[in-house]
């Protein structure tokens, strides 16, 4: 008889509202969200902290009220809701607003949903969910990825401790896809090009002589690039487990349904041959 973990209960089911969108860079937009979902909010107070948008599809029509669950049992499998992973960039208790930035790839039902959205729109999501933010113990940090990783490296340095190193890696297109990293601690940022031939996040990472002491380490983006990467950072950069926070956060020719289904067969293998 095999002992089979009970499944996680799904997280509430909460409906904000748009207050506003922007473009922040050309394949970046930022959404701020509003309303009554914020009563139901449980900031876990993570740096990585995300949600799971639930995004209706184009021309279907939904039982009232939304309820997942519902819908999975009523309509057939082409009608249910996209659901897209995104981190919360910022969460304002005062103003009882959520910040969502999502990298428009100008395709697909996640970038269309949210640059069509406007100010009033119902957004609905689950969440959040999270594991890391930059330990105030570390000698230094290393914070890298690419567009999708971006917004949590930012909010990463922003909670960092002042004077602490962290040397940071972001590839993406080009210069006009960085943003502004703020931080109190002594950022060392290495924004790299891909349309100029600059090398990936992961090989910078092996190129980089590493600083004495111990590194909090948050590294995450294509899941082929991150898949060398673990091996590489705990084998033979020595990074313990417990300072290691890696992950793909997609798969280049996946969208997240065939990326989530792999990567919670790997998760799965993994976990049964002790490796996670």
């Amino acid at each position: 008889m095999t002992d089979t973990a009970p499944a996680r209960p799904a997280r509430p089911l909460l409906t904000f509202e748009v207050v506003r969108t922007e473009r922040i860079a050309p394949r970046m937009i930022r959404m701020v969200l509003g309303g009554e979902g914020f009563a139901g909010f449980r900031d876990n107070g993570f740096t990585d902290r995300y949600v799971k948008l639930v995004i209706p599809k184009p021309g279907v029509e939904y039982p009232e009220p939304w309820s997942v669950e519902t819908i999975q049992q009523a309509l057939p499998r082409d009608q249910w809701p996209a659901i897209r992973t995104y981190t919360v960039r910022r969460v304002d208790p005062a103003a009882r607003q959520i910040t969502i930035d999502v990298v428009d790839h100008g395709e697909g039902y996640a970038s269309t949903f949210v640059a069509n959205a406007r100010p009033g729109d119902a957004v609905r999501l689950r969440g959040p969910g999270g594991a890391y933010s930059p330990a105030h113990d570390a000698d230094w940090h290393l914070l890298a990825g690419d567009e999708s990783a971006l917004p949590a490296i930012a909010s990463a340095t922003e909670a960092l401790p002042p004077h602490v190193v962290a040397i940071v890696f972001v590839e993406v297109d080009g210069p006009e896809d960085e943003i502004e990293l703020v931080s109190s601690g002594e950022l060392r940022v290495t924004w790299l090009h891909r349309r100029d031939g600059a090398p990936s996040f992961s090989q910078a990472i092996r190129d980089l002589e590493f600083p004495s002491g111990r590194v909090h380490a948050f590294v995450h983006g294509e899941l082929d690039q991150i898949r060398g990467l673990r091996t590489h950072l705990r084998e033979e950069r020595g990074v313990p487990a417990e300072a290691l926070s890696i992950s793909g956060y997609w798969r280049r020719g996946k969208d997240e349904d065939g990326f989530q289904a792999e990567k919670h067969a790997e998760d799965e293998q993994r976990r049964a041959l002790g490796l996670a």
